[in-house]
């Protein structure tokens, strides 16, 4: 309790030690309708695990999502961010992260020597959803940021073997397999159900889908950069995917056959210059992400 009591304070302590108001052109940077929760300043650099660890002290359990500059742009980040894109003091990087009340946003800004982190809570992200496009350029030191190459055509990450890509002669296949995984239980009598143990069953199958999509975002879309025109959190939002989402009556008509199919679709969007999104798993801890041009 000691030990929880006095990293608490130190928390708070640092969040609470937000140095003077930062600076565009000797004006401060405004937040728009953002709240400004807190700095936190460090005298050199931030190392990778330093600076993790900083995000983590502040933004809990969830995932932070990279902003991509090239990316659609939300109004309300942008009221915070415009000012300093406009600023000779530019942003080096920006995350956000969703898995709470608010959005919070973080910005690392160069200072002095060192590094500073803001802290900012959006109401809302509010871009209006558009349509899925892949980037026209890619380049693979962006995209593969994150990623070293092992051939002529594949890249493995860096902190994770078991995610891998590979180049296409049209595309690219993103891969991930969770070693170990329980297979998927299917169930063999469904169509034999009554109603209630049928919405039941349902419900259990999309949230099994539902967690396993969230698990190829934070794998595929969120370790590469510059692919894709929507930001990591539009990925999420049902306004944004609904429309290319596996059905709920795509999943009956699996479970009224009883037989898994060699992969379940869950995402497949076609973007208006002709290309293919598709994020497939086979229920057995494999899953893909396929991009096609």
């Amino acid at each position: 309790m000691k030990i929880f009591k006095t990293v608490l304070v130190l928390l708070v302590c640092t969040l609470s030690a937000v140095w003077a108001a930062p600076k565009a052109n000797g004006a401060p940077y405004t937040a728009g309708s953002a709240k400004v929760i807190g700095a936190v300043e460090s005298k050199t650099p931030y190392s990778g695990d330093r600076l993790f660890a900083t995000l983590d002290s502040v933004g809990g359990t969830g995932t932070w999502m990279e902003w991509d500059v090239n990316g659609v742009k939300d109004p309300s980040l942008m009221q915070i961010l415009d000012p300093m894109l406009k600023s000779s003091n530019k942003p080096e990087m920006v995350w956000v992260i969703t898995e709470r009340a608010k959005p919070l946003v973080a910005v690392l800004l160069p200072k002095g020597k060192g590094e500073a982190i803001l802290f900012y809570e959006l109401q809302s992200l509010d871009a209006k959803p558009v349509p899925l496009s892949i980037n026209p350029v890619l380049s693979p030191e962006v995209v593969f940021r994150d990623y070293k190459q092992v051939s002529e055509k594949e890249y493995v990450h860096r902190d994770k073997d078991n995610l891998k890509v590979k180049l296409l002669p049209s595309g690219m296949i993103f891969s991930y397999e969770k070693k170990g995984e329980d297979p998927l239980y299917m169930v063999s009598d469904y169509a034999t159900r009554d109603f209630a143990e049928k919405n039941s069953i349902l419900t259990d199958y999309e949230d099994y889908f539902k967690y396993e999509y969230s698990l190829m975002l934070r794998a595929f879309v969120q370790s590469v950069r510059g692919v894709f025109n929507w930001q990591p959190w539009h990925w999420y939002m049902a306004s944004w995917n609904s429309k290319f989402m596996i059905t709920r009556s795509e999943l009956e008509a699996i479970l009224v056959r009883g037989v898994a199919p060699s992969f379940f679709r869950l995402f497949k969007a076609k973007t208006p210059a002709g290309e293919t999104v598709e994020f497939r798993t086979n229920g057995n801890g494999y899953s893909e992400l396929e991009i096609r041009k």
